[in-house]
């Protein structure tokens, strides 16, 4: 076919696992790691949350087959979900979630229409990657979870985290 042979390639996004410049000198040099870093994605109705690496790619099962948009109006009788980005580094006592941001997502499945800025969950993974704590714009009810999830998940990582991370996610 014609329209082969005029088609652009594609690039792909790429995730470099460990140092991106060990054992060669070209490709990834001043590329991000994204390791230690995973999305989280919080089911406020159903009161689950559940790490989904989709998300890396806005491919996650909650968002597959969904059209979205920066209009509230077009997932309107959706269900409410938050994107958490939980980022884990290491410091002498041990790892510890270092780096909790949050953002906010709506999912209709009957319309097939969804409701986000992507800009948004971009910049919240950056903010959780630079170590911040972002979680001040959920309610009540889905930090509980998100306390519950990270404490269940790794109690040590949970106790050696900042105090303005218990602080954020605190509900009573």
């Amino acid at each position: 076919m014609a329209n082969e042979q005029n088609a652009k390639p594609k690039l792909g996004f790429t995730i470099i696992k460990n140092d991106p410049t060990d054992g060669h000198k070209g490709f990834g040099i001043g590329s991000l790691s994204l390791e230690n870093i995973s999305p989280v994605i919080i089911d406020v109705e159903a009161g689950t949350a559940q790490v989904e690496m989709g998300a890396m790619h806005a491919r996650s099962d909650t968002e597959r087959g969904i059209k979205f948009t920066t209009n509230r109006e077009d997932s309107e009788g959706g269900k409410p979900y938050w994107l958490v980005w939980v980022t884990i580094d290491y410091r002498e006592e041990g790892p510890y979630y270092a780096g909790v941001t949050a953002c906010e997502m709506v999912v209709n499945r009957e319309k097939r229409r969804g409701y986000k800025i992507l800009a948004d969950h971009v910049n919240r993974m950056d903010k959780s990657m630079k170590r911040n704590i972002i979680v001040d714009i959920m309610d009540d009810r889905s930090k509980a979870i998100l306390a519950d999830f990270l404490k269940n998940h790794n109690a040590e990582l949970w106790e050696r985290s900042k105090p303005e991370l218990h602080e954020g996610l605190r509900t009573e």
